[in-house]
């Protein structure tokens, strides 16, 4: 079981603090200044501006200013100094009860106004969800490609003992997080829809790993299955109405999928040896999994319901993490062999049938690749230096970013 598991998700002890990177790509990029018209506001004000600059820059679409500049959300006037931008952002945050913010948008050059928005947000320590709501929202005044991902919450599992763990709801940045369960040791959270309303887990209390969905709003708790040896959620379809099942009832795991609402099972894969991590493909008539066949772990894709295997990377000795989305294919490859430390994993995108390959991280050890909704960013987890972090990419910008991470991550899922 413990084998199986540091195979498939290659667990990493993950330390605490990783300094914020940016990879800069200014063409076609709007430029953009923040102008702060708040007072006090619980102490937040410069978290909250650093939180706006890095949702505008992974955006893609925007060169943001990274400095704080002062003003009034009074009149229409733009400070000389901001006329060479081609958008000002004005806001004001007070909190009374609830977290407020108001925003204006300008054209910086005529201070004409484009649009603005009235936020409330019933919680302080959410004023990261308020920032990423504004961004997202100025996106889509501004008629870009959304990036409503920044809105998502992140659920992972982390370790804080000897068989006890701990799962947490965040945000992108990490910076608001609530424990959500707690006591003995559950693993291996995974969204059941996407509303984010709930999430599947394991629970390895009890006799045999039994799978749970937790409904985050009412606390409600349903089981939904249990299985000898291993039992792990790693897909849902995009209506909710069937997930993939990695199981081992009789000690080899292979994948299943399971009707939710009958609770009916068929087995997918009948390998000899190591088949698991099933992600759907496209239609959702295929998926892409890890397996051993060849001796060692390597990405593969199946037909639901057909007998034919494919082999989808044909680079490296240890390819053993994956997701995807649409077509699109994310999976993390071992690039050396030390017996004494930490190994170099990389992250690589190619897509379902394997062409067009091309590398997305260069140093550390990059694990659990996570694609965005809209399949135009990934979410890894990131340990380089000592210093662990979790990690975003976006797609079609190239840029990234880094947060700190501190424990040692289990699973995690966006």
């Amino acid at each position: 079981m413990r084998y199986l598991i540091i195979l498939v998700f290659a667990l990493q002890a993950f330390a605490a603090d990783a300094n914020m990177k940016i990879e800069k790509d200014v063409e076609s990029r709007a430029r953009i200044a923040l102008v702060d018209a708040s007072g006090s506001a619980a102490g937040i004000g410069e978290k909250f501006f650093s939180t706006l600059v890095s949702d505008l820059k992974i955006s893609g679409h925007f060169l943001p200013d990274s400095t704080h500049h002062r003003g009034s959300m009074l009149g229409n006037t733009i400070a000389p100094s901001l006329k060479s931008k081609d958008y000002v952002l004005k806001y004001t945050l007070s909190q009374s009860g609830t977290l407020s913010a108001v925003i204006k948008l300008y054209n910086a050059s005529d201070a004409t106004l484009i649009a603005g928005k009235d936020y409330s947000i019933n919680s302080t320590a959410k004023f990261p969800f308020l920032a990423h709501k504004i961004v997202s929202d100025v996106n889509r005044m501004l008629k870009y490609p959304e990036v409503n991902w920044l809105n998502r919450y992140v659920v992972f599992s982390r370790y804080t003992g000897a068989k006890r763990s701990i799962i947490v709801l965040a945000d992108y940045t990490m910076q608001y997080q609530k424990v959500v369960i707690k006591g003995g040791l559950n693993l291996f959270p995974k969204w059941a829809d996407a509303q984010q309303k709930s999430f599947y887990y394991t629970s390895f209390n009890g006799v045999i790993p039994t799978l749970y969905r937790l409904n985050i709003y009412n606390g409600s708790k349903t089981r939904i299955a249990s299985s000898q040896g291993m039992l792990v959620c790693t897909d849902v379809s995009n209506d909710g109405g069937r997930i993939l099942l990695t199981m081992a009832p009789s000690a080899q795991p292979d994948i299943y999928e399971m009707n939710v609402g009958s609770r009916s099972t068929r087995r997918i894969t009948t390998f000899g040896g190591i088949d698991v991590g099933g992600k759907y493909l496209g239609g959702e008539r295929s998926i892409v999994f890890v397996s051993n066949r060849l001796g060692y772990a390597n990405i593969f894709k199946k037909a639901i319901g057909s007998n034919a295997v494919s082999q989808i990377v044909y680079r490296g000795r240890n390819n053993n993490a994956v997701d995807a989305n649409g077509n699109k294919v994310v999976y993390s490859s071992r690039e050396s062999h030390n017996s004494f430390g930490l190994n170099t994993f990389n992250l690589y995108l190619t897509s379902a049938n394997g062409s067009g390959t091309r590398p997305l991280t260069t140093t550390g050890v990059n694990q659990f690749p996570r694609f965005s909704t809209n399949g135009n960013a990934i979410l890894y987890v990131k340990q380089y230096q000592n210093r662990s972090s979790v990690g975003y990419i976006n797609l079609v910008s190239r840029q990234t970013l880094l947060f700190p991470l501190g424990g040692k991550v289990q699973s995690i899922d966006w």
